[in-house]
């Protein structure tokens, strides 16, 4: 009874110290979003639930939300102050039709932009490039000049949102327009809040739109990390993403450890060119996918959570707090999404999404029903972002923090997936780290391998898949579908062939002439890169510029 009573005192003290701290600072910068929060009987929802007697475990792997080692979420209110940021991943066409989308969805409540670029765009070709036949605005909005990023945020205040563009081979030219913009617009850069993919390792994993070799591939990223740590310090510079590894097919266990040993590499590499960790860490984000099993999914936030925060703090001797968050973007299973009877695919994304606010993420997409069919429309976009309103205003998840903490199975799973992402690592450093793991196709062997067995389980059905291999309708689809005009590839020429008409070329073949030469050198790009895209220099001219120096990436088959 004693030590009983010790125990819960010790327990008592630190929560009480955690309360006129961590708490008490947050809580003069952030009001809470009610007086009081409540269950439907009236019974008050507490701000933070913790074990009657906590013991040193429950202080060693859980803590106190916003405090090492970050299990229990980054913030110490979390949505109680404030909703994560509700995005909705939009971009088809020409920049001007994206526009019209991106108005429509902060019109209905959207928090934050989401960019998704056409396929030339995201390998660094012009709408005008004979290898972009065929794709232009296919996939993506298609950019080629900063005069395409200008009509793609008209009307849209860059100082007043926040923006994350999936873009990764030519990040840096896409942020340096992006920047060029808000400065045409009258913003300053330093204000500029959003996030550049910018993760060229699980390209040569898992999805495949890379342009440079490895070596200046990485020289590239650790140049943007310098330049935005000193010039757009809100900014993050990269998304060390295991959403594309887990939709390649990969495990749970194996998306944190594969995503994390990227993420080590990184920091690895930005050391090496120079970078102090403090400098540059706490513009380091993740993302992450959200799939079915709900439960595993909260307990894999949760765990990649904490082992981020025990490698920056041990591994990399990392001393500010900022340094050992893990903040994460979270995208719903685009994978899980099935052709089948669409209308099922709103509860998966719904159930996804729960998972992802459970697990405490700071911003959400959620798929539209329809994506396994065609580009969503606007009203099947309009209930995805819905399904987040109501997850966020109705369903009182959002209201205490971390509420499934002390479930016996969810710290059970925390517990599994953190030693299984953890013996993956220690592999994947027994070998040099991501890039050699990458380089003798241990990352992808793992994946397909993954992704193999889950079909067989399918096939076999001892998963069931609702509409594909059980419960299954003879049906017509009567969905609204979204066509692309084909004659905007024309449109996009055309608008090329007047820009290359009447800006300086002088400026354009001198700047080309710099960017040679500052590639073969050590100096940072970034200033480069918006200096050229000021001057009317395309995406294209840029990457072709450099292609010419560098030379590109070819993968090697395993």
């Amino acid at each position: 009874m004693c030590l009983t009573n010790f125990l819960y005192d010790l327990s008592k003290d630190r929560y009480n110290q955690w309360k006129e701290t961590t708490l008490k600072k947050s809580l003069e910068k952030f009001k809470e979003r009610k007086e009081r929060f409540e269950f439907s009987s009236g019974i008050e929802v507490p701000r933070l639930a913790t074990p009657l007697e906590p013991g040193p475990a429950y202080e060693e792997k859980l803590g106190y939300p916003g405090e090492y080692p970050f299990t229990r979420g980054v913030q110490p209110t979390m949505y109680r102050s404030r909703f994560w940021t509700m995005r909705q991943y939009a971009g088809f066409s020409t920049a001007e039709e994206s526009n019209k989308r991106y108005r429509y969805l902060l019109e209905q409540g959207q928090t934050g932009l989401s960019v998704a670029f056409d396929l030339p765009t995201q390998i660094g070709y012009d709408a005008d490039d004979p290898i972009a036949q065929g794709e232009v605005g296919k996939v993506g909005v298609s950019i080629s000049s900063i005069k395409d990023m200008e009509q793609l945020f008209d009307q849209i205040p860059l100082d007043k949102v926040s923006t994350s563009m999936t873009i990764n081979a030519p990040a840096g030219v896409l942020l340096a327009m992006y920047i060029a913009v808000a400065k045409r617009q009258g913003a300053d850069m330093r204000g500029l809040r959003g996030t550049i993919q910018n993760d060229i390792l699980k390209e040569y994993v898992a999805r495949g739109t890379y342009i440079f070799p490895p070596a200046p591939s990485m020289r590239l990223i650790t140049d943007i990390f310098q330049f935005c740590a000193k010039e757009v310090p809100y900014w993050n510079t990269i998304s060390i993403s295991g959403y594309h590894i887990r939709e390649a097919g990969s495990t749970a266990v194996q998306e944190v450890a594969f995503t994390l040993a990227n993420g080590i590499a990184y920091v690895e590499a930005a050391l090496k060119a120079g970078l102090n960790v403090d400098d540059f860490a706490g513009q380091l984000s993740f993302f992450f996918n959200a799939h079915n099993n709900l439960l595993e999914e909260v307990a894999k936030f949760r765990a990649a959570r904490r082992m981020w925060a025990r490698i920056m703090r041990e591994r990399f001797k990392a001393q500010k707090p900022s340094s050992w968050q893990l903040r994460f973007h979270t995208q719903t299973a685009g994978s899980t999404l099935t052709a089948q009877q669409p209308e099922n695919n709103v509860v998966r994304v719904t159930l996804q999404a729960l998972s992802a606010v459970l697990g405490g993420t700071q911003s959400l997409h959620t798929n539209s029903m329809d994506e396994a069919l065609w580009l969503p429309t606007e009203k099947s976009v309009r209930v995805a972002l819905r399904t987040q309103q109501i997850i966020a205003h109705e369903s009182g998840v959002a209201d205490s923090i971390d509420p499934l903490a002390g479930s016996y199975l969810i710290e059970h799973l925390t517990d599994e997936i953190e030693k299984g992402a953890l013996e993956y690592i220690a592999k994947i450093d027994e070998m040099g780290g991501a890039m050699q793991s990458i380089e003798r196709g241990f990352m992808q062997n793992e994946i397909q391998n993954a992704a193999y067995a889950a079909q067989q389980a399918i096939e076999r059905k001892e998963e069931i898949i609702v509409g594909v291999n059980q419960f299954t309708v003879d049906e017509v689809l009567t969905l609204e579908r979204l066509k692309v005009d084909t004659s905007i590839e024309l449109g996009q020429r055309e608008e090329l062939k007047r820009l290359r008409e009447s800006r300086n070329r002088e400026s354009v073949e001198r700047l080309r002439g710099r960017l040679v030469e500052a590639a073969k050198g050590t100096e940072n790009l970034m200033p480069l890169f918006i200096e050229c895209v000021e001057n009317d220099v395309t995406l294209g001219e840029i990457c072709n510029t450099l292609r010419g120096v560098w030379g590109e990436y070819v993968a090697e088959g395993f």
